[in-house]
């Protein structure tokens, strides 16, 4: 069986040298170059209709889907290609996949044009927009796409895996849900207030609730079921998502990190403050000293929808094709974006460098702006 990292790596390669060179690679191209090699190297026999099936039809009248993965001769993963430059976020793409797996009674669906994989639970009892459960660009985090794919290796589909994992994510994000509603707002919840004033007979109900207004508080639900990719390493526990709430008395809940982060590079405990050396660097700063680079992808997580951005050279951010002035800017276009413009002030205001994450070019992992800006400043 071929190896999955390498097969990973070699189609990040192929996809730098068609941007470098301008090449637009169709869909075709894109399951030859980019699509197949994933499947083969996830042990699925590409020539045996039984389980790899193409443009399969449940009916004569249907429109295909392109690939049915199959065991014992039954569908159980549905993978709709798209051609590498192909927007995955225009929602016909999952809307038109997800229902008709949803009729075949397909539970699992995959999204991918090349570069960027998307999983989600077709028979998930939410709004379409809750089934995504992960997704990946290759090229931004290498093991986190293998830790994504090897889910979908032919070894761990006959196990069900996924299933095991979704049902903890499933819970856990609405956990998540509920922790958001008692931070959120510009009074912390009576429920928790009423709480901690049982577990806290010294202190008045006014300080305790004081105090929840500062507060900055971080909820974490790493997973910690490990994935065996099949035939090769095992990979380290799968990070499907990581809600968070962060509370203070100018920044409203912020999102959660982005899913393929590890649990090791982050924290419950309180940041530390922010030195005069750090608030005097800008994003240009951070670009003309090489930690990041034109046209990196930012990775911003609100209220459990991870949202992208591209920082363009010049320091500024281009969000939904509108270009913002700064991280925070773009910040508050996401959440305008999914409340609407009669969003309040509170709820709107955004510390952009916390709010967006993106890839560090000289450690090489993900963590936040700000991040990146304090190990400039302090010279790491």
């Amino acid at each position: 069986m071929t190896d999955l990292r390498a097969v990973v790596e070699q189609c990040v390669q192929r996809q730098r040298r068609c941007r470098q060179r301008g090449q637009r690679l169709n869909e075709q191209n894109t399951k030859a170059a980019l699509i197949d090699p994933v499947i083969g190297a996830l042990g699925w026999d590409l020539v045996d209709t039984d389980e790899v099936h193409r443009e399969y039809k449940r009916g004569g009248h249907e429109n295909p889907v392109d690939y049915a993965l199959l065991l014992m001769r039954t569908p159980r993963l549905f993978i709709e290609a798209k051609g590498l430059e192909e927007n995955l976020d225009d929602p016909r793409w999952a809307n038109q996949t997800i229902s008709y797996a949803t009729m075949a009674g397909v539970e699992w669906v995959a999204l991918t044009n090349g570069a960027e994989w998307r999983v989600y639970n077709a028979h998930a009892p939410v709004p379409i927009e809750h089934k995504l459960f992960r997704a990946v660009r290759l090229e931004d985090d290498i093991d986190g796409a293998l830790e994504l794919l090897c889910l979908l290796s032919k070894q761990n589909m006959g196990d069900n895996r996924i299933e095991e994992l979704w049902k903890g994510f499933f819970v856990d994000r609405q956990v998540h849900t509920e922790l958001a509603d008692l931070f959120a707002g510009s009074d912390p919840a009576s429920d928790l207030v009423d709480l901690l004033d049982r577990r806290m007979p010294r202190l008045s109900r006014e300080e305790i609730r004081q105090s929840l207004i500062r507060a900055r508080a971080t909820f974490d639900f790493p997973m910690s079921a490990a994935v065996a990719a099949p035939a090769q390493r095992q990979p380290s526990a799968i990070q499907t998502y990581e809600p968070a709430v962060r509370r203070n008395v100018s920044e409203p809940p912020a999102p959660a990190m982005p899913a393929y982060q590890s649990p090791a590079t982050r924290s419950s405990k309180r940041a530390p403050g922010v030195t005069p050396d750090e608030r005097r660097l800008k994003l240009v700063d951070l670009l003309a000293a090489g930690r990041l680079r034109p046209g990196t992808t930012l990775f911003g997580r609100y209220l459990g929808k991870q949202h992208t951005a591209e920082l363009l050279a010049d320091g500024r951010v281009r969000y939904l094709g509108e270009v913002h002035n700064s991280p925070s800017r773009a910040g508050e276009a996401v959440k305008i974006a999914v409340h609407g413009r009669d969003i309040t002030d509170t709820r709107k205001a955004t510390d952009g460098l916390d709010f967006w994450q993106a890839q560090d070019a000289v450690a090489g992992d993900v963590v936040t702006l700000k991040e990146i800006r304090r190990r400039l400043a302090s010279g790491r």
